[in-house]
């Protein structure tokens, strides 16, 4: 139909209009009948938050997300562009989108009256047909619903009493389409207050006029909890006039994590063509956010957002990169010591409880990387503190020649910018690393048996069985006790110099 121009032709072609929220319910059926996605691209949501949407689109309801942020609310919000038809049509130059069977504004009556049949008609894609404004405080009434223009009222020769002296805001230029307002909370509670006819009434009315205009629109909210007592509230009526309010949250298990990440992330192809990320890594990666969202440093009102996790898979492919460059190596993976690389990604995206500032967010964030390989390191490697309470577990560890080695005074260390020549080198020359590794995955190639006899390392120094002591660029392995020994004997050294200097 998008050829007709008029408004008696549109009349001929039998056109029915419909509103946006009947328009998004029937294709919204559609697509529940041909089993199609209607929110791709949103994992973790399947069996929660998707179907609460659809029940509150078919119930065609005002819906308000609340959830932490990074929660994917407002990439939901703007999936429902997918659900309006292709094109609708309106009243050429009209700034309220008017429907041109039904006009509300003055200037399209005029228009319909005047020509009649012969109202020259637009055609308005879905992508036309959204508005998004971000909450701040500043926002007014006027950026809202609209105000008075003198400069309008002066060019056209106007009072200020007549209608078209209006000037619209940006809801009612999102009239017969979906509009957006994320954190809701941050508005002021007058401008909120300048919401409820809308909700309730579904019309606008403008300060000095009798006008009332009845908007056909879709609201869409988003909210996060923590607004609700740090930087403001939703006003109480406000919130009751929302129809359907719908809790989001963060991935239930790691591998819906995993999936958001790799879909998210923005590796270059120079990126992917030179660096490889084993399963492993992103495994390790994926469970910092875990570990953060568990922690007792962290705070939990405030979330910690997916975009950690995506940050950090950027950080630790453009690690792996920026050494594979520095060698000039052709190609190159990412290592376990290559996550030192993503605590920048950490420190910026975590909000610490007071305990956590005294650690710093550096050390915390440290202590989170740590935290995630103990974790992943128990899914794959028999735990080292059982077999210190097992009888006989001496002679069934199957760290016990990794041990010794270290015990023996021998030391690894792996420098962040080594090649991976080196990096090989300083990890086969532990005794049983790589016999022990490779009974577990026998299967495992060169590269990969590599990362497993890293990751072994890491995790016995989380079960406290090595020293592990990192310093800007260098992560060294020891052996704990004689660690211990050499710190204790330091501390006698300044005592003595102090007695000696008194």
């Amino acid at each position: 139909m998008e050829h007709i121009k008029t408004l008696g032709a549109l009349r001929k072609a039998g056109y029915q209009p419909k509103s946006v929220k009947e328009e998004i319910r029937q294709n919204l059926m559609l697509k529940l009948k041909k089993k199609e996605s209607t929110f791709p691209g949103i994992v973790g949501y399947e069996d929660t938050v998707i179907p609460d949407t659809e029940r509150a689109l078919l119930s065609r309801h005002n819906i308000l997300f609340l959830g932490l942020r990074g929660q994917a609310k407002t990439r939901m919000a703007r999936q429902m562009i997918d659900l309006l038809d292709e094109y609708i049509p309106v009243v050429a130059g009209s700034e309220v989108n008017d429907n041109p069977f039904e006009p509300l504004s003055r200037y399209a009556r005029d228009l319909v009256a005047e020509m009649g049949d012969d109202t020259p008609i637009e055609w308005l894609s879905r992508d036309q047909r959204y508005g998004e404004k971000l909450a701040t405080p500043d926002v007014s009434v006027a950026d809202l619903i609209g105000d008075i223009d003198p400069i309008k009222a002066a060019n056209l020769k106007l009072s200020y009493a007549d209608e078209r002296v209006i000037h619209f805001g940006i809801i009612p230029r999102s009239n017969r389409g979906i509009f957006v307002i994320n954190e809701l909370p941050d508005l002021q509670a007058r401008i909120q207050v300048s919401l409820f006819n809308i909700l309730q009434e579904g019309d606008i009315q403008f300060r000095g006029f009798k006008v009332r205009m009845p908007l056909d629109i879709l609201f869409v909210f988003t909210a996060n909890p923590e607004d609700y007592t740090n930087r403001g509230a939703i006003v109480t009526p406000l919130k009751d006039r929302i129809e359907s309010q719908i809790i989001t949250h963060y991935p239930k298990n790691i591998e819906n994590s995993l999936v958001i990440t790799e879909q998210e992330a923005r590796i270059h192809d120079e990126q992917k063509s030179r660096v490889t990320m084993a399963p492993l890594v992103k495994r390790l990666v994926e469970q910092v956010a875990f570990e953060a969202r568990n922690s007792e440093l962290v705070d939990k009102k405030s979330g910690v957002s997916a975009r950690l996790t995506i940050a950090a898979f950027e950080n630790a492919v453009s690690a792996a990169e920026r050494r594979a460059i520095i060698n000039n190596e052709k190609s190159t993976y990412v290592r376990v010591t290559d996550l030192l690389g993503i605590v920048p990604a950490i420190t910026g995206k975590i909000e610490l409880v007071y305990e956590g500032e005294q650690e710093g967010p550096l050390q915390v964030a440290y202590n989170l990387v740590d935290k995630s390989i103990r974790s992943v390191f128990a899914h794959y490697f028999p735990n080292p503190d059982s077999f210190k309470k097992k009888k006989g577990g001496a002679d069934n560890n199957p760290y016990r020649a990794i041990v010794q080695w270290f015990d023996a005074g021998n030391a690894v260390h792996l420098m962040q910018d080594a090649t991976d020549k080196k990096y090989e080198e300083s990890l086969k020359k532990v005794t049983g690393l790589s016999e022990m590794v490779s009974s577990v995955f026998p299967k495992a190639t060169n590269k990969e048996l590599l990362l497993w006899m890293e990751l072994v390392l890491h995790g016995l120094a989380a079960h406290s069985l090595l020293s592990k002591k990192t310093v800007e660029t260098e992560t060294r392995f020891s052996d704990l006790l004689g660690t211990m020994m050499n710190f204790n004997t330091s501390n006698d050294r300044d005592l003595d110099e102090e007695e000696d200097r008194f």
